[in-house]
């Protein structure tokens, strides 16, 4: 039983030990196998991360998880701010953690705080996505931007926005099920009036 006590203190030593290497800097904190970008990123409200996230799938033409340089080449020419081929080189080497030459999710995350930050260069192509990216009343319209800040402040004086947020998913997933159960009973009205 002793032996047991010996390698749990000698377990615990060691945990104790690399913490206090971290505190001081001596040694880098591991990354979790599982990236959970509402844990990690906890400025972004539930709905930015999904918007990110569509925005991220829909550049993300190979469908591999990654944006590389020809996908962020086609997003930054849609966005309307073409990049030389060193600058788009540039833009990912900026927040290329891993040095694979492409951007993860996370990464693609790390863009948008680092912008919220204020960590990058003006005459940065990162800072250009991140403007891009966000909400244009010319675009949206003044209702549009008019939900967006309704939302932002309910969120914020709710005790708990993720749950207002998950709720809000909820009432969203049962309009749009209400939606399709009319589309259908219309197409089959439809249908039997082209069958009789």
């Amino acid at each position: 039983r002793s032996c047991l006590t010996a390698s749990a203190g000698a377990e615990l030593s060691a945990k104790l030990c690399r913490r206090h290497d971290i505190n001081e800097g001596a040694a880098q904190p591991r990354r979790a196998a599982v990236f959970n970008p509402y844990t990690e990123f906890k400025e972004f409200s539930r709905r930015q991360i999904k918007d990110m996230e569509r925005m991220f799938r829909l550049y993300d033409s190979g469908r591999d998880g990654y944006i590389d340089l020809m996908e962020l080449k086609l997003m930054m020419e849609k966005l309307g701010a073409p990049q030389t081929h060193l600058g788009l080189k540039n833009m990912i080497k900026e927040v290329d953690e891993d040095f694979d030459g492409k951007l993860s999710f996370r990464e693609f995350l790390l863009i948008f705080h680092k912008a919220a930050a204020g960590e990058l260069e003006e005459d940065s192509g990162l800072l250009t996505l991140a403007k891009l990216s966000e909400i244009d009343v010319s675009i949206e319209g003044v209702k549009g931007a008019k939900n967006f800040f309704e939302a932002k402040a309910q969120a914020l004086s709710s005790a708990s926005k993720f749950e207002a947020e998950i709720k809000a998913e909820q009432d969203e997933r049962k309009r749009e099920e209400e939606e399709r159960k009319h589309r259908r009973a219309a197409f089959r009205e439809l249908k039997s009036a082209f069958t009789q």
